[in-house]
């Protein structure tokens, strides 16, 4: 390998040109510049990485803004980061996570000390105070979800209202007349998380558009004790559960319907929709339309440095359309012909492949 004597050598220049024309860190011809970069790299001079970065004017680091809360999911957390950090090797880019509760202070001061070359915000609320940040930073922002005001943003999500649609017609087409929901906890509700709002509404309004018996039930620990209990209140004629819900409150719904004697999908049909988790391991798996980790964070990615390398960032949506895994978890009752929902383009993740939420 060169050394920086070498190319200095052989561009008939002295080592600090060298230096500067590779660092940036003065001005120097264009010509003079562009000959010690030609000469460098005949020669395979590799400079110093900080050197490399500040010629380029960039840090080849990617902020990542994940705030713990205390009802983060762990795994689906770890999950995103891991699965952005991935995307952003692919593209040259390291990763900073950024995790503690005041995400905004985290945010401001990496793009203040221009510490990063752009950001992905995670674990967006609907109401998110990294929205109007975002908006005042020269370095680009991506959101991996949809806060209540994206003017001026580039966001990607899963199309939740889209599944939760999908997920009441399959039902109603397949002959079911008495529909309940399983959300998140309240306290994730409460605290603003956007999708778990945004499936509630749009598995509600579609719900009353069919004209069916429906209701929307909340965890409060950890099991579907509580929540089947109290949908069986509501509907008595139970027959058909939409699961927008953590893998703890999922992975216990069929034992709990059994106890009060329906078994699924004898009497119970049940679709795991915009979920965080793979039922293929579940003692009766489910019909799930999952959140796949790994294409939003590398359409984030993709987006991002899109942004970064144009200097001009475009706001836009970008929905994706969770594919339908059948597992037999929906029956055709009273003669209704049975629904079929389209496969979305693309690979498939593997039935046990974890697809985790934010």
């Amino acid at each position: 390998m060169a050394t920086i004597a070498e190319v200095a050598e052989a561009a008939g220049v002295s080592i600090s040109t060298v230096s500067y024309a590779l660092s940036g860190k003065r001005s120097i011809k264009p010509a003079t510049r562009d000959k010690v970069l030609a000469v460098a790299q005949e020669l395979g001079y590799v400079p110093h990485a900080s050197a490399r970065m500040l010629a380029a004017q960039r840090t080849q680091i990617i902020a990542v803004s994940e705030p713990v809360h205390p009802d983060t999911d762990d795994t689906a957390h770890m999950t995103f980061a891991m699965e952005t950090t991935k995307a952003a090797r692919a593209a040259n880019y390291d990763t900073l996570l950024l995790v503690h509760d005041d995400a905004v202070e985290g945010m401001a001061r990496s793009a203040g000390t221009g510490l990063t070359d752009g950001i992905i915000v995670l674990d967006v609320d609907e109401d998110d105070p990294r929205v109007a940040l975002s908006r005042t930073l020269a370095c680009p922002t991506v959101f991996i979800g949809l806060p209540a005001d994206t003017d001026g943003l580039i966001c990607v999500d899963l199309d939740f209202e889209e599944a939760a649609a999908r997920a009441v017609d399959m039902l109603v087409d397949a002959g079911h007349r008495a529909i309940g929901l399983i959300s998140h906890r309240e306290e994730t509700l409460e605290r603003g998380s956007n999708f778990p709002r945004r499936f509630r509404r749009a598995f509600e309004r579609r719900a009353a558009e069919r004209g069916v018996d429906h209701a929307t039930v909340y965890p409060r620990g950890h099991t579907a004790d509580g929540p089947v209990r109290r949908l069986l209140e509501q509907l008595p004629d139970l027959d058909g559960v939409v699961l927008n819900t953590t893998a703890d409150v999922a992975a216990t719904l069929s034992a709990n319907l059994e106890l009060h004697g329906r078994v699924v999908p004898r009497d119970v049909s049940v679709i795991a929709a915009g979920v965080s988790f793979s039922t293929a391991r579940f003692r009766v798996p489910f019909d799930t339309m999952p959140l796949d980790a790994r294409a939003s964070c590398a359409a984030a990615m993709e987006l991002l440095v899109e942004a970064i390398e144009s200097h001009a960032p475009t706001p836009q949506i970008r929905l994706l359309r969770a594919e339908y895994r059948d597992a037999g978890s929906v029956i055709v009752r009273n003669g209704a012909p049975p629904s079929v929902a389209p496969e979305t383009p693309g690979e498939a993740a593997p039935d046990d492949a974890p697809a985790l939420q934010p």
